[in-house]
């Protein structure tokens, strides 16, 4: 055998100078890739249990302790609206609140308004509140038998509501009711509820009306039941005393309803304040019924559905007199002679009473 050459191996610049260095590259790119992908399972891993977590809490109880109310404003943005709530102590964790409502493409659904929470709702149930608009409602009474003036004023002193005062519609022509309403409700409204409610009633009653009515037209059956509404407070009385007027009516008598010189003198700005006076029944004004025959040009009041039923299907009686007993009721006369002893003992009470 010959002795090795100088070109062997050892000599190779091809051979084992780089076998380490492909080695070691190698090695740390395995390693790099085990530590990245460790890295993004304990990422991962963190992120799920961070959406758990948040679906928790979003589902959990809240710690809201007592009831409260709370305003979201017109226009306010998701995170005023996660503050707000949280300012209240209606929830904990508004960017949970805000995350969760993204992530269930909700964020746009909330609506402003009024709203009572109650204690331990969760952020699920308050958003769902909100979605649904299942906003504070509020009650108003509007009583029968008072003006269009006078209703108004109520309407524009009720609490929560918005906006100017509309035009005043006719007298006789808004509904007495107990109404709910919102807030921020507006004004106007209100009013035209109350008018679309008179339409209906009155246009539904119209067609259940009596026959031979002295009067054509429900306008005209709302003026009575307006006078009747006035004249007493007792619902089993109305029918009566509707009777009474629809006979004095028939027989071309002067309704004398005290009432309509109240609307006379004030124009339905607000009750008189005092007695009528001699004077006062000789007042010249179209709504004095001891001076014009048949119904007065319009209303007195708005009545309410009892007083424009008794208009539209009066009692059917003799009777054309009538007269406080004392009682807050009525006595009721067919003719002048019983009326006059009915008129004797009402003033005696009266004057024992004065």
């Amino acid at each position: 055998m010959s002795e090795p050459s100088e070109d062997s191996t050892d000599n190779n610049p091809a051979a084992t100078p780089s076998s380490p260095k492909r080695g070691g590259l190698a090695r740390a790119l395995r390693r790099t890739l085990v530590l990245c992908l460790a890295l993004g399972v304990v990422l991962a891993g963190a992120a799920i249990g961070v959406v758990f977590w948040a679906q928790d809490t979003y589902h959990a109880s809240g710690p809201l302790q007592t009831e409260v109310q709370v305003v979201i404003e017109p226009g306010a943005s998701l995170q005023g609206i996660a503050t707000r709530l949280q300012q209240a102590g209606v929830i904990e964790y508004p960017k949970v609140f805000i995350a969760m409502l993204r992530y269930q493409n909700q964020h746009t659904k909330l609506k402003a308004g009024e709203y009572r929470f109650l204690p331990g709702q969760s952020q699920a149930e308050v958003a769902q509140t909100l979605i649904a608009h299942n906003v504070i409602e509020y009650r108003m009474t509007i009583p029968e038998g008072l003006t269009v003036s006078e209703i108004f004023r109520i309407i524009e002193q009720t609490d929560g509501l918005t906006g100017a005062m509309p035009p005043k519609p006719a007298e006789g022509s808004l509904f007495p009711e107990t109404y709910q309403y919102r807030r921020g409700d507006s004004r106007a409204a209100i009013v035209e509820r109350l008018q679309s409610q008179m339409a209906v009633t009155l246009q539904e009653l119209w067609q259940a009306r009596s026959e031979n009515l002295p009067y054509n037209t429900p306008e005209e059956a709302v003026i009575l039941a307006s006078i009747v509404e006035k004249e007493t407070g007792i619902a089993s009385e109305r029918a009566h005393i509707a009777g009474v007027f629809v006979n004095r009516l028939r027989k071309g008598m002067r309704l004398q309803s005290d009432p309509t010189i109240v609307y006379g003198l004030t124009q339905g700005q607000g009750p008189l304040g005092r007695a009528l006076t001699r004077q006062d029944w000789k007042f010249d004004n179209p709504y004095n019924t001891y001076l014009i025959a048949g119904l007065p040009p319009g209303p007195i009041a708005n009545p309410g559905r009892d007083a424009l039923i008794a208009a539209m299907q009066p009692m059917k009686t003799k009777d054309i007199y009538f007269v406080a007993d004392g009682t807050g009721g009525h006595a009721f006369a067919e003719t002048l002679t019983q009326h006059n002893r009915n008129v004797a003992k009402w003033r005696k009470i009266r004057d024992a009473t004065e």
